[in-house]
């Protein structure tokens, strides 16, 4: 349901929080060797986290990324609408328009009433699930992998 580039972002953010903070920031180098990720291809994502004042970017032989907010405020949602839009929260599973429309001249898909729930299920999940949650997750989890 994620784009790569979002499951990439997610992958990058979470790593960042990981870092001690007095290391400052994570060269992108370094955060695509770990992640196993393609440098020129994360680089664009994590640009478009610091564009939306996610992340702070630096260039240079001491630059790299670091967070701008606490992780605990970073909600995954946050992350989704920076990469992706909020499309995968409104679109209709059928069609490429919006499923939460009040048109009432448009009928909705025959999975509309089904997905309605699953839907409202996953805006909440994401709203809910932070940056700080997963690293702890990760962290505390031997079986979870960035």
């Amino acid at each position: 349901m994620l784009s790569n580039s979002c499951r990439y972002g997610i992958r990058a953010m979470v790593y960042i929080a990981s870092q001690p903070p007095e290391n400052g920031k994570t060269g992108i180098k370094q955060i695509s060797a770990d992640l196993n990720l393609p440098t020129p291809y994360l680089a664009k994502i994590l640009q478009q986290l610091a564009k939306q004042k996610i992340l702070s970017s630096a260039k240079g032989p001491h630059g790299g990324f670091s967070l701008l907010k606490d992780p605990k405020k970073i909600s995954l949602l946050d992350i989704v609408i920076s990469i992706d839009g909020d499309g995968i929260f409104t679109n209709c599973v059928m069609h490429n328009s919006s499923c939460t429309s009040s048109d009432k001249t448009k009928k909705p898909c025959p999975l509309h009433s089904d997905y309605e729930n699953t839907r409202k299920d996953f805006i909440k999940l994401f709203t809910k699930k932070t940056i700080n949650d997963l690293v702890i997750r990760a962290h505390n989890n031997e079986q979870v992998t960035i």
